[in-house]
């Protein structure tokens, strides 16, 4: 299978844990959780990880290679988003994000973040109105997006993230995950074999 490549930094590094990137200990820092946003879900048990932030140039720039992989590997591959919020409003782009994954629109919300960012990020000033905006974009029951955004649960899920993240080694984003390791590659191409030898490709 052929990808086309998307000239972006790609890290992966060694971590502990099992194939599937969950930690045995339920308390312990973990490469997936089982409320983890997932974009697909793949026939084996590989799975992508990407540790992100919606306000991160790069995780934009890296997007529409993540979406290249995700539509040629997502039958077999399992693709599982973090959140990694280091900007200004980055944590408030996670909260509208699990907000709208609560009705089962998160992909949107995701796309929509980063076709957006150009308009929103690196903003000193919040940018909520802008984000329940994009809610309101995608028809969303604003209500119940509301109740969601501003449950604390919601912060607490975005923060474990961050918190899991830092534990296994992330400084930085978009930082990458096959299969419980995070590695430094050269090339997409070399991203590409590793993912085909994890699904068995």
């Amino acid at each position: 299978m052929v990808v086309a490549a998307v000239g972006v930094a790609l890290i992966v590094a060694n971590t502990e844990g099992n194939p599937g990137g969950t930690a045995p200990d339920a308390a312990g820092p973990q490469v997936v959780r089982a409320d983890s946003q997932r974009l697909s879900t793949g026939d084996t048990d590989a799975t992508f990880v990407e540790f992100l932030d919606f306000e991160c140039e790069a995780c934009r720039a890296a997007h529409p290679m993540v979406e290249q992989l995700r539509s040629a590997y997502g039958d077999d591959m399992t693709f599982v988003v973090r959140n990694f919020p280091l900007h200004n409003n980055s944590e408030a782009a996670a909260q509208a994000a699990e907000a709208a994954a609560a009705q089962g629109r998160f992909e949107e919300m995701y796309d929509l973040l980063f076709e957006t960012q150009p308009q929103w990020g690196e903003s000193d000033q919040s940018q909520e109105d802008v984000f329940f905006g994009l809610a309101e974009d995608l028809g969303l029951d604003m209500e119940q997006f509301r109740g969601v955004y501003d449950d604390p649960a919601t912060l607490e899920k975005i923060r474990r993230d961050k918190a899991d993240g830092q534990a296994l080694g992330v400084t930085g984003t978009p930082t990458f995950f096959l299969d419980g390791e995070k590695v430094e590659v050269e090339s997409f191409e070399e991203l590409q074999a590793m993912i085909e030898q994890a699904i068995g490709g």
